[in-house]
């Protein structure tokens, strides 16, 4: 019981269990618009192109907006900011789905709604990352963060079965109409918790606060590794998803259902990984798990791109899935634990961009790849990608450690040179 408590010891803090809980809902909403869009913009358009303009369009505004959005985030009161962001992401979520139950949706319209999304992301993600350390102090910050990682991926397996269910029997709108309802639980739990008033801090330029944060990072080496390896993985290797639809309905003819298992499989193995998260680890482990990470989805990925089995594909997409999250989770972690309060909000805007802001790119690299060469080259790209940065953590922890064992022979050197 008391290592079953210490896996879980986060959610000690009320505001914690509100948050988290609420997150949850909100999440498995927010997963299932996801799976329905991606099906949404592929029937109306039978575009892989397309399916890649979704994601550019989606993820635009977190590549342009994230540094600013980080100033906001520190000078903000975080509650309130993300309590506005929440509304918002209701309000959008209600509008698609207004206009799919009206069948008058059309592709420009999803287009122009995921531009709405992505700029909400783009204040949101960054200032819910920087929320965790106010509701449960550093001493836990890590397990809120594995905590945190484990309620989007329960969410990433149960909101894509459910959308296949109803998208095949309901239709798009059904899961559009609950992901606007999943907000309100998200809403209420902030309106419930009871926080400290925190002195927000005031500065005279926002582009001075901004080139500070940027400053930091460059400046301290382990967050300027961490940002560049996930903003190049991310950039290039994260792109499997939007290309799901093809693989069901194209290469596998799974349908709706089979979109959804395959969905599933990969936050399966992405909620084993958050939960393995939730132990006690120290730097060191943190590091191994960037390479464990990366490899994992790599092979994973690989094998994935050119599976014509379901169970196989599945499997894959589970392995992968694992990897992936162990190695973003351990990335979030180590950035958290090495950056200053009072930069935090900006360090993790930089997190945003990387993690996501990078994700325009991409997408139309890997959609216009797919059109050309098919989406199984596609993927095996990404593959690749992920294994060369499992190769460059590979280097590092190799000089990291060589470092470290200098630095335990200084001492012995030095007493005998005395």
């Amino acid at each position: 019981m008391a290592a079953l408590r210490g896996r879980f010891r986060a959610l000690s803090h009320r505001n914690f269990r509100l948050f988290w809980t609420g997150q949850l809902l909100s999440l498995v909403g927010t997963w299932m618009q996801s799976v329905a869009q991606g099906w949404l913009m592929h029937r109306l358009t039978n575009s892989a192109f397309m399916l890649g303009l979704l994601g550019f369009t989606q993820f635009l505004p977190v590549m342009l907006l994230s540094l600013w959005a980080g100033v906001v985030v520190d000078r903000m009161d975080k509650r309130r900011l993300i309590l506005i962001t929440q509304s918002w992401a209701l309000v959008q979520a209600a509008t698609l789905a207004a206009l799919v139950s009206a069948g008058v949706v059309r592709p420009w319209m999803v287009l122009g709604l995921a531009l709405v999304f992505g700029t909400i992301s783009a204040f949101d993600l960054p200032a819910r990352q920087s929320f965790l350390v106010e509701l449960v102090g550093k001493e836990d910050l890590s397990n809120a963060i594995a905590l945190n990682s484990a309620a989007f991926n329960v969410a990433r397996v149960l909101g894509p079965a459910v959308a296949g269910l109803l998208v095949a029997s309901a239709g798009e709108a059904a899961c559009f109409w609950l992901n606007a309802l999943s907000f309100v639980a998200v809403i209420i739990a902030l309106a419930r918790m009871e926080l400290p008033s925190r002195q927000v801090p005031r500065t005279a330029s926002t582009l001075s606060t901004l080139g500070e944060g940027v400053r930091y990072a460059l400046s301290v080496g382990a967050i300027r590794n961490l940002l560049v390896l996930l903003g190049v993985t991310c950039g290039l290797g994260f792109q499997y998803t939007l290309l799901l639809p093809v693989y069901a309905r194209q290469i596998l003819h799974a349908g709706a259902e089979g979109y959804g298992l395959m969905v599933s499989a990969f936050g399966l193995g992405s909620l084993l990984a958050a939960v393995a998260m939730t132990r006690r680890l120290d730097r060191w482990r943190l590091r191994r798990n960037l390479l464990v990470g990366l490899a994992s989805a790599g092979v994973g990925m690989g094998v994935f791109a050119w599976s014509r089995s379901m169970p196989l594909t599945l499997a894959m997409g589970f392995a992968a899935g694992f990897g992936l999250i162990l190695y973003v989770a351990s990335t979030n972690t180590l950035l958290q634990l090495t950056t200053e309060d009072r930069l935090r909000g900006r360090v993790m805007s930089l997190y945003t961009l990387m993690f996501i802001g990078t994700a325009p790119l991409g997408s139309l690299a890997a959609g216009a790849i797919a059109q050309r060469f098919g989406a199984p080259v596609a993927t095996s790209l990404s593959g690749i990608v992920l294994l060369g940065g499992a190769l460059w953590v590979a280097y590092r922890l190799r000089v990291i450690a060589a470092r470290e064992a200098g630095r335990a022979t200084e001492p012995v050197l030095t007493e005998k040179l005395g």
